[in-house]
């Protein structure tokens, strides 16, 4: 059995070791040189056939099975081709999905699938069976099958890319916790979107939707189980973090401790300890009465819009822009306009945002993100908050988000932490 997985990140890498370690033999492609892949290549076991720089349809030659990494679309050119040639396409959450004998908990939605994954993770620590979080939250899972038994909980972000490539999602618990336009460049429509975030619970024993949100909430009717509303979830749990969107997160997690039979003493525990996720509304210091806020995971004008209503009452000076084009910005924009007293923009879309922004008092360009740390110390009193919440993607001036995120944090440090 030969096996093609498409696509050298962490899932690729991690498809690579447990199909090595299964006996089959592997090939992976990835259209990067070499020369930008030598983490992955110092990860992989012997014997993998690498094809980097590019690749056509000769690497199909001889291959059994094709297993496409997320960031590969799934109507891609070499994987239609494939296709054609009956070679059956799958991807790393697919495999794990049909091998896992664990409880699978899977959480969906555009905006806070992270945080409720770790929360949901946290939760289910309270009880008595062990736990295993990964998916899209940025672990992989099939490296860790092996020790996975029908006693634990398994909990997965599933964004829309790895919903898209599994056959049959059959899942014990769904959750969809908010859906909003996202990822259109790949999936085309809003409708197809909707059906890919659909496919949670569509063979799932519980559907967990949130009835605030009308698409998710018109979803009631495509749930194969029973359909919990988990923002109607009593009691209220104790969230530490700020934001009604945080609370929402909270409530989901909430909901499937009682699925699991979780006391409410236990659930609310769990929650109150909670300490978040790196890069969503983390608390990165509070110096001289000023609390700076790294959210570089909002990716998009919509989870950026949670941002800004997290602080009511305090003064905001906001950090945005970034890569990305076609976003409809009119609801962001009044957010900014309500909940702000300035904003800094960066990158490729700063002067979108600027024509968007005419109507705020305060809008300042700013070169780099070090100028823009600079520039928001220099207006900040006790009181302020400084929020990165970028509300694009970070593709034109970093990495990743992460990398945003971190460098954000560094720069802060660097000034206030000596």
């Amino acid at each position: 059995m030969t096996a093609l997985v498409v696509g050298a990140a962490r899932s690729g890498v991690a498809l690579a070791l447990h199909l090595t370690a299964e006996g089959e033999a592997v090939r992976l492609a990835d259209r990067k040189p070499s020369s930008e892949l030598l983490s992955t290549i110092a990860q992989l076991p012997p014997g993998v056939d690498l094809r980097v720089g590019g690749y056509d349809e000769r690497v199909l030659d001889g291959v059994d099975v094709v297993y496409a990494s997320p960031g590969v679309p799934w109507d891609s050119e070499l994987l239609n081709q494939a296709r054609a040639k009956g070679i059956p396409v799958s991807s790393e959450i697919d495999l794990f999905l049909r091998l896992c004998k664990g409880t699978v908990v899977g959480i969906t939605g555009t905006n806070g699938k992270t945080t409720t994954t770790a929360l949901t993770g946290v939760v289910l620590e309270a009880g008595r069976r062990p736990v295993v979080v990964g998916g899209n939250i940025g672990d992989t899972v099939l490296d860790r099958l092996a020790e996975i038994t029908p006693e634990h909980w398994v909990v997965l972000e599933l964004s829309s890319f790895q919903l898209e490539s599994v056959e049959h999602p059959h899942l014990h618990v769904a959750v969809i916790l908010n859906i909003t336009p996202d990822h259109l460049d790949r999936h085309g429509t809003l409708a197809q979107y909707v059906d890919l975030k659909a496919r949670a619970i569509e063979d799932a024993d519980y559907a967990l939707l949130n009835s605030r949100d009308p698409t998710v909430s018109a979803l009631s009717t495509r749930a194969a189980g029973k359909v919990v509303w988990f923002d109607q979830h009593q009691p209220l749990p104790p969230m530490p973090l700020p934001g009604r969107h945080n609370m929402e997160n909270a409530l989901a997690a909430a909901a499937v401790g009682h699925i699991a039979g979780l006391s409410d003493d236990a659930i609310n525990e769990a929650i109150r300890g909670f300490k978040g996720v790196e890069h969503r509304l983390e608390l990165v210091g509070e110096w001289a009465g000023v609390r700076w806020y790294n959210d570089s995971k909002a990716t998009n004008p919509d989870a950026g819009r949670v941002a800004l209503s997290a602080f009511p009452g305090a003064p905001v000076i906001l950090i945005a822009g970034g890569y990305g084009s076609g976003f409809d910005l009119r609801e962001w924009v009044q957010d900014v306009l309500a909940n702000t007293e300035a904003a800094i923009l960066i990158g490729a879309s700063a002067g979108e945002l600027a024509e968007a922004l005419r109507e705020h008092p305060k809008v300042i360009r700013a070169e780099t993100l070090e100028q823009a740390v600079l520039i928001a110390a220099g207006m900040a009193r006790q009181g302020s908050v400084v929020l990165l919440s970028p509300a694009y993607k970070s593709y034109d001036m970093f990495k990743d988000f992460e990398d945003r995120g971190n460098q954000f944090k560094e720069l802060v440090r660097q000034r206030f932490a000596a």
